[in-house]
C-alpha cells in the first residue's frame, strides 16, 4: 500500500535515506523491510526554535509494494505548423513561453516576436555591460529569451495560489530539464546557471511542433482597425498578421507603454515600490536565522523575508538572493539599476535582497513638483491640468531614481552604495566592504541619490529589522543602490472575463508588465490564462 506520513527531523537525518526508511517504519509500525522505498511531496525548514533546526519531510511511502518512481505524465504538443489560427505573442518571458506551449496543446500556432536575443548570444551582451559598462537596449538582464527571469535567480515561489495550476507550472518546468526538487520544496529555486537549458528546451519545443520563434524583432507599431489589431510591425520593417495578440513584454519595455499611449489604448499607472539592494556576508544570514556560529552542512544557505510599516508606508524585502550575486540590470545608457541571483547551489560568499518602498502616484507628482519636471538627463515631462492622472507618471518616476543613481556612481554602471548604519546616520562611508558588484561600488551619501520619502523610510526599516533579526543591523553590510525594477510602473487594462483590453478585442495582455503577475510562476499561470481564452473564443 501507499500511505503518507509527515516527519520532523534533523538536517542529517533528513538527507539520509536509510534513516528517512527508518522513520517512516516507526510512524507506519512495519518492520523497515517492508518500506521498500518513498517519494517526497514537500519539504521545508522550521528554524524557529533556537535550540535546534528541524526539516519537515512529507513522504508517500510504499509499503509492502514495489517501488516506483515518480509518474509525470508528460504534457503533449501538437504540431501546428499548418494550423491556420495563429497567435503573435510579443515577449519570450515566462508568461510568452507558457502561453506558446498551452496554444500548441490545443492546436494553434504561436508567432514569439522577441527583441532581444537567445540566451548564449545574451549572456555575452551581459559581460559586456559587467565588465566594460556597456549596456545593449535590447540585450540585457530583462531582455532577451526567457526574460528577466533567466537571469534573475530562478525562484519559484508564488502566493498567488487562485490564479492558476502551480503544480503544473513546477511539472513542465521539470519537463522541460528543472531538478525534481521544485515538486516537492516548499520555496523551490532553478538557479541563473541552469535556466538558460531549461529556456532552450521550451524553445525548442515550440519549433518543433511548428510554432515561429524569431528574435531580434522589436515591435515598434500596432496596426488597427476599428477594434482589432490587424499586424504588428517590427524594427526591421516587417509586418506580422495574426489572429490575436498577446502582449507579454515584462515590467521594463518602456517603449510598449509609450506606443500605447501614443495609439491612445488605454493604460494607467500602477504603484510599485523602489529602493535599494543590500548585501550582508552570507554566514552572518547563516548564523542569525539557524542561531548558530557555522551552519549545517546539511542546511541551505539562509534566506529572509522582511516588512516593517515606517510612517505609514510599507517597506520590505524582495527577491531575496543566498549565496547570490548583485548584477547591474538596467536596459538604457545613464541610467542605474540592480538586482539579484544565485546560481543552483546558491554558494556564493554573500546574501543579497532588494530593500524597497512603496511608491504611490502622488509621490511621483510631488517629487516632480520640486524638480519643474525635468529628469536629471534634461528631458522635460510635459505638464498640463491631468498631469497627477498621467499613466506613465510613475515610470518617468522609476527613470528620475534611475539616472540620479547613475550619475552619482560616475558612469560605466558603478553603483553609489554606503555601508548600513552609515546609511542610516548619514554618514559617508570612509570605505566600503567587499561586494559581488562587478562594475564597482563608489561611496556616496545616497541620501542624495535616493527621493526623501524613501530615504527616510530605509533609514526606519533598517533599524526595525536590526531589532527583528539580531546582528542584521551592522556596518559590515552595504546598501547598493537603485534596485526599482520590482514591479511593472503601468498596468495595461483587460476585461476580468475576456482579459482582453476594453478598446481591442483581440489584444490580450498578460505578465509582469501588464501589471497581473510578480515572478516566474505567477508570470507563467498568467499567460496560461490568456492562451486559454484564446483557445475557447476560437471553439
Amino acid at each position: 500500500m501507499q500511505q503518507q506520513y509527515t516527519l520532523k527531523l534533523k538536517p542529517s537525518e533528513a538527507a539520509n535515506e536509510p534513516i528517512v526508511r527508518q522513520y517512516i517504519a516507526q510512524s507506519s509500525g512495519k518492520p523497515i523491510e517492508q518500506i521498500s522505498g518513498y517519494h517526497l511531496l514537500k519539504r521545508s525548514i522550521d528554524a524557529r526554535s533556537r535550540q535546534q533546526v528541524w526539516i519537515n519531510l512529507t513522504v508517500q511511502a510504499f509499503i509492502d509494494e514495489p517501488f516506483h518512481v515518480r509518474n509525470i505524465i508528460p504534457v503533449s504538443f501538437k504540431d501546428v505548423a499548418n494550423s491556420t489560427k495563429k497567435v503573435i505573442i510579443i515577449g519570450a518571458g515566462p508568461a510568452g513561453l507558457f502561453a506558446a506551449l498551452k496554444l500548441i496543446e490545443a492546436g494553434i500556432c504561436p508567432i514569439i516576436l522577441e527583441r532581444g536575443k537567445d540566451v548564449r548570444s545574451r549572456r555575452r551582451d551581459l559581460a559586456k555591460l559587467n565588465k566594460e559598462g556597456i549596456v545593449d537596449p535590447e540585450s540585457n538582464y530583462c531582455f532577451g529569451e526567457g526574460g528577466a527571469g533567466t537571469y534573475s535567480d530562478g525562484k519559484l515561489y508564488t502566493r498567488s495560489t487562485k490564479r492558476g495550476d502551480i503544480n503544473r507550472i513546477l511539472n513542465l518546468l521539470y519537463q522541460f530539464g528543472a531538478s525534481e526538487s521544485v515538486l516537492y520544496d516548499a520555496h523551490p529555486h532553478i538557479g541563473t546557471n541552469k535556466l538558460p537549458h531549461i529556456i532552450t528546451a521550451m524553445r525548442e519545443q515550440i519549433r518543433d511542433s511548428g510554432g515561429q520563434f524569431l528574435f531580434e524583432k522589436k515591435v515598434v507599431d500596432f496596426i488597427l482597425e476599428k477594434e482589432t489589431i490587424k499586424a504588428v510591425q517590427t524594427a526591421d520593417g516587417d509586418t506580422i498578421a495574426a489572429d490575436a495578440c498577446i502582449l507579454a513584454t515584462g515590467h521594463s519595455a518602456r517603449d510598449i507603454f509609450q506606443l500605447l499611449h501614443d495609439k491612445k489604448i488605454g493604460i494607467e499607472a500602477k504603484p510599485f515600490a523602489l529602493g535599494v539592494r543590500i548585501e550582508h556576508p552570507q554566514a552572518l544570514i547563516d548564523s542569525i536565522q539557524y542561531h548558530c556560529p557555522i551552519r549545517d552542512e546539511f542546511l541551505p544557505p539562509a534566506s529572509y523575508g522582511l516588512v516593517e510599516q515606517v510612517n505609514k508606508r510599507g517597506v520590505f524585502s524582495f527577491c531575496m538572493c543566498p549565496g547570490g550575486i548583485i548584477a547591474p540590470a538596467a536596459t538604457s545608457p545613464g541610467e542605474l539599476v540592480v538586482n539579484g541571483w544565485s546560481p543552483s547551489k546558491r554558494n556564493n560568499p554573500y546574501a543579497n535582497s532588494g530593500m524597497v518602498v512603496q511608491v504611490e502616484q502622488n509621490d511621483a507628482f510631488q517629487f516632480f513638483e520640486k524638480r519643474k519636471w525635468t529628469l536629471p538627463d534634461g528631458t522635460i515631462i510635459p505638464k498640463n491640468t491631468s498631469t497627477e492622472k498621467d499613466p506613465l507618471l510613475l515610470m518617468h518616476f522609476q527613470q528620475a531614481v534611475e539616472q540620479s543613481s547613475f550619475q552619482a556612481g560616475g558612469g560605466h554602471f558603478v553603483a553609489p552604495a554606503q555601508r548600513m548604519m552609515d546609511f542610516c546616520s548619514g554618514k559617508l562611508s570612509n570605505n566600503l566592504p567587499d561586494c559581488s558588484y562587478v562594475p564597482g561600488l563608489s561611496s556616496t551619501p545616497l541620501e542624495q541619490v535616493l527621493p526623501d520619502f524613501i530615504y527616510k523610510s530605509l533609514q526606519g526599516g533598517f533599524q526595525a529589522f536590526g531589532k527583528k533579526m539580531r546582528g542584521y543591523y551592522t556596518n559590515d553590510a552595504v546598501v547598493v543602490a537603485t534596485e526599482s525594477r520590482t514591479s511593472s510602473p503601468v498596468r495595461i487594462p483587460r476585461d476580468a472575463d475576456t482579459l482582453t483590453h476594453p478598446q481591442i478585442i483581440n489584444l490580450f495582455p498578460c505578465g509582469e508588465g501588464a501589471g497581473y503577475a510578480g515572478g516566474i510562476v505567477s508570470a507563467a499561470m498568467d499567460g496560461e490564462r490568456v492562451a486559454d481564452r484564446i483557445i475557447k473564443k476560437g471553439k
